[in-house]
């Protein structure tokens, strides 16, 4: 009989043989990774819907206003296509696909480019080891007459610093820098609501080590102090470019959004300040409950030692009294078994009261 052939040399001559890594990939639109595009006249949007090429045609057109693009977490080709309408380099565009940037502020001719680190906390028990400040990104490309925004995060939406602006239309009428101090902002104000949190976790192992009595777990504090660390490297180089922004760039960044930004360097050196206070305090934690809990095991080798003394004295007696001697002191006495008793009984009471005195036991 004809044998059969098997079953893998069928699948190499069937119509699906070619590698899924040889196969063409389709192209995803950018308009798959656009929340939202619009254009701004006077700090007022114009109705209807714009795709990001319409949307730079429509301002470029009028010769006033510019247009705003949201994209969240676009990949390769759709930043590609991005960047050629809007004329951005390919080094910026390379960090806004791949992300994990630290924040900075880059100037190409006559674009900025803005990174910023987002944060949110992450509601948790203090006494478990989990995730406590969860970070994402955004990227921002400001021109003279555009504004692209890439997001990185499920948490970082910016639909209400759009809806805010939109609300005062003196403040869009600005310009693109309006924009970018507004989302500025927004992420310094979540780095304010975020510190205050981590304060309450602290303050709350705080009172946990120094609660007498109370076990110790050095885990979850060394936890949170490697969370801080975390907020701290998304926080602090942030500082330099809220500075740059407030004091230069007079050509692109209006007077008025310079003074805007002052303000938002403040709160961010308040919280980059108390992020440092954060660390000390973790610090300070750790060498205290490392303290107590040494505290703890001399207390309990102090109890263990003082059970051993006591137990020793009849082990002892009885280890002497169990030598297979004939001429042994009180052997032939009716009363030696008593008395031997009661010698180890009064030995190991006034152990105990002395120990418990010296409040070893």
């Amino acid at each position: 009989m004809p044998s059969i052939p098997p079953l893998v040399s069928l699948r190499k001559v069937g119509r699906h043989s070619e590698p899924a890594s040889t196969r063409p990939r389709i192209p995803i639109p950018a308009a798959r990774a656009t929340v939202d595009c619009a254009v701004y006249i006077d700090g007022v949007r114009l109705p209807g819907k714009y795709t990001h090429a319409a949307a730079l045609a429509e301002v470029r057109s009028r010769g006033a206003g510019f247009a705003w693009i949201g994209l969240h977490e676009p990949d390769e080709g759709q930043m590609a296509s991005i960047a050629a309408t809007f004329g951005l380099h390919e080094l910026t565009v390379e960090d806004a696909v791949h992300a994990h940037e630290r924040p900075k502020l880059e100037r190409y001719d006559d674009l900025l480019f803005l990174v910023l680190r987002t944060v949110k906390y992450v509601p948790h028990d203090i006494h478990a080891l989990s995730e406590i400040v969860e970070t994402g990104e955004i990227m921002v490309f400001v021109g003279k007459d555009f504004v692209v925004t890439v997001r990185h995060g499920d948490f970082t939406g910016l639909a209400g610093v759009r809806h805010e602006l939109e609300s005062r239309p003196e403040r869009l009428a600005l310009g693109p820098t309006a924009v970018m101090h507004s989302i500025a902002d927004h992420v310094v104000d979540s780095y304010v609501a975020v510190t205050k949190l981590v304060e309450h976790d602290i303050d709350a192992m705080e009172e946990d080590v120094f609660t007498p009595g109370s076990t110790v777990a050095i885990e979850p504090i060394y936890q949170l102090k490697r969370e801080v660390v975390e907020l701290r490297r998304s926080v602090n180089p942030l500082a330099a470019p809220l500075l740059s922004l407030s004091q230069g760039y007079d050509g692109m960044v209006p007077k008025e959004v310079r003074r805007y930004l002052r303000d938002v360097v403040d709160h961010h050196t308040l919280v980059a300040e108390q992020i440092a206070d954060f660390d000390d305090a973790l610090t300070s934690l750790v060498g205290a409950a490392l303290a107590k809990v040494a505290l703890q095991q001399n207390t309990d080798m102090r109890k263990i030692s003082s059970w051993v003394a006591i137990a020793a004295v009849p082990t002892m007696i009885a280890g002497i009294y169990g030598m297979n001697f004939e001429h042994m002191p009180e052997l032939q006495w009716t009363y030696g078994y008593g008395l031997i008793l009661s010698i180890i009984g009064v030995s190991c009471v006034s152990l105990f009261v002395t120990f418990r005195r010296n409040h070893w036991l």
